[in-house]
């Protein structure tokens, strides 16, 4: 195995001396479902030394078409995606150190697994754990990437603590458009084009090239061929509660995270987040309508599967009958509502 590197080190940028950076690296990955399960295999064979991967899911068919970790075993047994990937990726490159969490990611539990992780890479699917993430990477100074995609639209951005502006100064509150995979679905080669971007800025902070990282906010269209660059460097605020001059990190306090309750006696779970959110309730029903029945008045809209039903109300709160597991409730909830 001497020379399983030799192509990448030749490549100038990072060389032998680069290959043995990347060796000595930790990076911690939240989320390995699309982005996730991409940009873990491109890791994992450049060969990084350790590999943390954390995710609350299990395998699903609908997982198939660009999870690319994943196979149809997988999906028939539903084996958790953190295994699934990991016995996949320990097959790719047994030379990596790889720790496999099934877990829903919070603050507590983050704060633990941080103390020699070298840079954070985003593969979730909701913004309650992107701006968690956020926070965290202000507070202890890790570098992290966001990434995201549905449809056929894509984005990232390179985050580094002290140099540029935070997710919290771009987006400055929580962005809900209602679009979500299970709702206006996704192609495979968007997923590819962002977990391209991400692994390409993981592995120039890894081996120190801080003079490559991309500057930009990046997005695009790859079905309307559409690229877009926005310059933010200037949109660092020193007011920010994340990463300004006083920084309070706000995504780290309980009650800015969303909130679940089992209802007793009504086989359903509530869901409220931190802030009120209004939601376009015909715009949402729209993108429900061929997925289930959808009933919509002023007021809320239902949504009925065979399995369940969704209740969401004009302020954001939601609530799902038909199952009393918090855990599934909130995979409902972000595949629905992001």
């Amino acid at each position: 195995m001497d020379n399983r590197y030799s192509r990448q080190q030749l490549f100038s940028p990072i060389g032998e001396k680069g290959q043995q950076q990347l060796k000595e690296k930790h990076v911690l990955m939240i989320g390995v479902g699309a982005l996730g399960s991409a940009s873990a295999e491109a890791l994992v064979r450049a060969g990084i030394g350790k590999f943390t991967i954390i995710d609350r899911d299990y395998v699903e068919w609908s997982n198939l078409q660009r999870q690319q970790l994943y196979t149809e075993q997988d999906a028939q047994e539903k084996v958790p995606k953190v295994i699934a990937a990991k016995n996949r990726l320990q097959r790719i490159n047994s030379e990596v150190e790889i720790n496999a969490l099934i877990l829903d990611a919070d603050t507590e539990q983050l704060v633990g697994l941080l103390e020699d992780v070298d840079i954070m890479i985003d593969g979730t699917d909701n913004f309650d754990i992107r701006f968690m993430m956020n926070d965290l990477a202000q507070k202890y100074k890790i570098p992290w990437v966001y990434g995201s995609c549905v449809s056929s639209y894509g984005a990232t951005y390179t985050i580094v603590p002290g140099k540029t502006p935070c997710l919290h100064c771009l987006l400055k509150v929580m962005p809900n458009t209602g679009m979500t995979c299970d709702t206006v679905g996704i192609i495979s080669p968007a997923v590819q084009i962002v977990a391209a971007y991400q692994v390409a800025e993981v592995l120039k902070l890894l081996v120190g090239d801080e003079g490559a990282r991309r500057k930009t906010f990046l997005t695009f269209d790859v079905w309307k061929n559409q690229h877009y660059e926005i310059n933010v460097e200037k949109m660092r605020n020193d007011n920010c509660p994340s990463c300004g001059h006083n920084p309070t990190y706000p995504y780290l306090a309980y009650e800015n995270q969303t909130k679940l309750d089992i209802l007793c006696g009504r086989d359903a779970v509530q869901i409220r987040p931190p802030k009120p959110v209004h939601y376009n309730l015909e715009q949402l029903a729209n993108q429900l309508r061929p997925y289930g029945d959808i009933q919509l008045n002023p007021y809320l809209l239902s949504y009925q599967t065979q399995d369940y039903r969704v209740v969401v109300f004009q302020d954001g709160r939601v609530v799902i009958h038909g199952i009393q597991d918090i855990q599934q409730a909130k995979s409902i909830y972000y595949r629905l509502l992001g």
